[in-house]
């Protein structure tokens, strides 16, 4: 699914958000006089769950695998499963050997885009930031780069690294109080960074 957004300084449409959908299936849209879709605020509406609070529980579904607000605002679906899988497998790979942290990180893309449903809720678009921070458990470990990290790493081993995800979700809210559902996400690496091992340190 994509969302195209006209922005005034260029006066042209540009694509704003692209999300990779678990069905095809859609809510049905509300549509207007016109046969367009019912665009609706995204923040601060009367829906169970604005673009704000959706942010929250997918941030939390990654840093906490849902115990604090995921589990509540979502129901299980299969997009909110794969996150908390991602927290559950990807912070216990290392075992003894280090531990991986994530944490929300600086939005810098906070438009949020939402269609009306026919039951009276809505399909809303948004995106978020994370960072997942990998570390060493003791000094004489190391991590050593993939190859999709050397455009940031290059070769050289660390100690720990901080990776940032930007991300762009989509969920179906109600408009009664009951959980939403995501109904998928995609999310791509922009950044990674963190120390060298000291050795390569000291040939710097």
């Amino acid at each position: 699914m994509a969302v195209f957004a006209e922005r005034p300084q260029h006066k042209r449409w540009e694509m704003v958000c692209v999300v990779d959908l678990d069905s095809p299936d859609l809510p049905d849209i509300a549509l207007d006089h016109d046969g367009f879709a019912t665009a609706v605020t995204a923040d601060g509406n009367n829906l169970a769950a604005d673009a704000k609070l959706l942010r929250t529980a997918v941030l939390d579904n990654f840093a906490t695998g849902g115990t604090n607000t995921g589990t509540k605002v979502f129901t299980p679906t299969k997009a909110s499963k794969r996150q908390i899988e991602v927290h559950h497998k990807t912070g216990t790979r290392f075992e003894a050997q280090g531990t991986t942290v994530f944490a929300g990180a600086a939005n810098r893309y906070t438009d949020a885009y939402a269609l009306k449903t026919t039951d009276g809720g809505a399909l809303i678009l948004f995106s978020h930031t994370h960072t997942q921070t990998d570390a060493v458990a003791h000094s004489g470990l190391q991590i050593n780069p993939g190859k999709d990290d050397r455009a940031w790493l290059h070769d050289v081993p660390r100690t720990s690294i901080r990776y940032t995800f930007v991300c762009n979700d989509a969920a179906t809210v109600p408009a009664k109080a009951e959980p939403s559902r995501l109904i998928g996400y995609t999310c791509a690496r922009t950044d990674a960074s963190g120390p060298p091992v000291p050795s390569w340190s000291d040939r710097a």
